[in-house]
């Protein structure tokens, strides 16, 4: 139940009462993160944790990014497909601002299916603090809202 009452200037927001604006929007935040979320974020985070270099390899030269991931492990084994070079982003290449070039199919899906995961969880946070920040702006009053 979305009863908002005046409370000696506060508010009162899903059985919790007395809020400060503050707590109001910290409540309707929470609702709308709840709400949002489902059995397929878990997909999100989990192509992203998969995607971490925790692998230990050969030695590397210079800047490379050390280790490979599980993901960019098991799909140079089944895609293992020699392409021309293509870019690609990891750890290390995002810190330099330049992409880093693989010649494997596999290699190349590994490592942009964790960039696709935080693409996806970047996309998650903006939906949640637009929808919570509209609900919020109906319901807190005069210099309260936001905007």
């Amino acid at each position: 139940m979305d009863t908002v009452e005046e409370l000696n200037g506060t508010y009162f927001y899903r059985g919790y009462s007395n809020l400060s604006s503050g707590a109001l929007l910290f409540w309707i935040f929470l609702d709308t993160t709840a709400e949002h979320f489902g059995a397929d974020d878990f997909l999100t985070i989990g192509l992203i944790l998969l995607g971490q270099p925790t692998i230990g390899t050969r030695t590397k030269p210079g800047t490379a990014t050390k280790g490979t991931s599980p993901l960019s492990s098991q799909l140079r084994y089944y895609l293992d497909i020699e392409t021309r070079r293509l870019p690609t982003l990891t750890t290390g290449s995002i810190k330099r601002l330049k992409f880093s070039y693989v010649t494997n199919l596999g290699a190349f899906v590994g490592r942009w299916i964790p960039i696709l995961g935080i693409i996806i969880i970047a996309s998650d946070v903006s939906q949640i603090a637009y929808k919570a920040t509209t609900k919020y702006n109906t319901i807190a009053r005069g210099n309260d809202k936001l905007w």
